[in-house]
């Protein structure tokens, strides 16, 4: 059985030699998560949302606001085949990235613009003048 096990390995040696540039079992390919890099910030009364989202096209990216919460969906396929050492090696992957963002009581939901340019995306969002909404007075409590 030590023999079969030692040979079995041998066998696939090559093709472990040098590591795939797709996703291994070890990485967020078999999860189906991918988390890339965001960054928020509030500049010139204005909140900013940014993701660095490579090799995505922008009919793939989701955006939805529902109950002051921002959720952000988009997924890329990863497709690759490739002919050595006699072999033909054929593999994909599909990640997905889902996140979901509270949006303060200071930002309007209703005044967003969204821009994405090489692989960037960035939703801003305007800081509302709070100094200017009057606190709606309810008459008749006793």
């Amino acid at each position: 059985m030590s023999r079969l096990y030692q040979d079995f390995n041998e066998f696939f040696r090559p093709c472990a030699e040098k590591p795939s540039p797709l996703p291994t079992r070890d990485s967020s390919a078999v999860t189906g998560q991918w988390i890339p890099p965001i960054n928020i910030h509030l500049a010139d009364r204005q909140f900013f949302i940014s993701l660095n989202i490579p090799r995505i096209d922008v009919k793939d990216v989701e955006l939805h606001i529902h109950n002051r919460i921002l959720s952000i969906k988009t997924e890329r396929k990863l497709h690759r085949n490739q002919y050595r050492n006699g072999y033909y090696s054929n593999e994909s992957a599909q990640e997905v990235f889902y996140r979901r963002f509270s949006i303060p009581e200071a930002a309007d939901p209703k005044i967003i613009s969204i821009k994405f340019r090489h692989g960037l995306l960035t939703i801003k969002l305007a800081e509302r003048d709070m100094a200017e909404e009057k606190p709606y007075l309810l008459s008749g409590i006793s």
